[in-house]
């Protein structure tokens, strides 16, 4: 790295300042420097690198491209120093292990397993979100989710857990031991959808069957199974859900797809403190031998 020819640190976090708040006023408050002093800063960045990074109205003044493009590297750069110099320095020791995962994963793949985790690691305290929703992985917030599909999300860093295909499952009881239904039959019977989801309307529908109107009930994911058990409906759900009562018998696969699909870690592309490095450890175990 040529490092004669970066800009003086001082410039960088007044201008990376002046663009989170928008403000000179603002930023000076936030380094602890007047808003002369911030005002000058900008000017010698721009001098520096020979580039318009504002433009200048009177006395107000908006980012250009070029300035918009640095603020974005600078505040990726600034976060990942400072998550770095927080686990480093154990300042964030004491915080919860902070997890997210969906319902029906947490329910029937995490938690039957979890106990284990706690007994290597009494020092650690764990939280875990269940939810359906997607989570943004902020400093100071989720440490770790467990995501389902392909991969290769952006701007985070994932690796496969297990693999689960996708599957559509009932009991015998509602469907019966012949042949599996068609689409338009299945479609008449009463379905079993996580709540926050819909994710039978849109199995259907991608499968042809448009504008059908679902019937059944909504229920948190972790109460899924016991209603697909006692027949009160057919439920699409990922193969690692259900993989015992398949065998079992207690329920039947009418359909299965997304083969390469599966649970992912997920985590922020940041140095890791000591609880989640542990977890990761564990959790990467815990899915190899889940999967042999």
């Amino acid at each position: 790295m040529d490092w004669s020819s970066l800009p003086p640190l001082a410039a960088l976090r007044a201008f990376s300042a002046y663009a989170e708040t928008g403000s000179v006023n603002r930023a000076g408050d936030a380094l602890n420097v007047s808003h002369a002093a911030i005002s000058q800063q900008l000017r010698a960045l721009e001098t520096h690198l020979g580039l318009r990074l504002l433009e200048r109205n009177g006395r107000s003044m908006t980012l250009t491209p070029d300035g918009h493009q640095l603020a974005r590297t600078l505040a990726e750069s600034f976060d990942q120093i400072s998550q770095t110099i927080t686990a480093l320095t154990g300042a964030d020791d004491a915080r919860p292990l902070h997890i997210a995962t969906s319902p029906s994963f947490a329910a029937n793949w995490l938690m039957p397993r979890m106990g284990n985790f706690t007994a290597e690691h009494p020092e650690f305290d764990v939280m875990i979100s269940p939810s359906p929703d997607l989570v943004t992985l902020e400093p100071g917030g989720v440490d770790v989710a467990i995501r389902y599909g392909e991969g290769g999300w952006k701007g985070v860093d994932s690796e496969p857990l297990i693999r689960s295909p996708i599957t559509v499952v009932a009991a015998p009881s509602l469907v019966g031991d012949g042949p599996i239904p068609s689409l338009e039959d299945l479609a008449k019977l009463p379905w079993i959808q996580e709540l926050g989801t819909t994710e039978a309307t849109q199995w259907l529908a991608s499968h042809g069957i448009q504008n059908a109107r679902i019937k059944g009930i909504v229920v948190p994911g972790n109460l899924m199974l016991d209603g697909l058990r006692n027949g009160q409906g057919v439920a699409v759900t990922t193969y690692v859900a259900i993989k015992d009562d398949l065998e079992s018998g207690r329920l039947r696969l009418l359909h299965e797809e997304r083969p390469n699909a599966g649970y992912h870690i997920v985590t922020r592309p940041a140095a890791h403190r000591p609880a989640l490095k542990a977890f990761l450890k564990w959790l990467r175990q815990e899915g190899k031998m889940a999967s042999e």
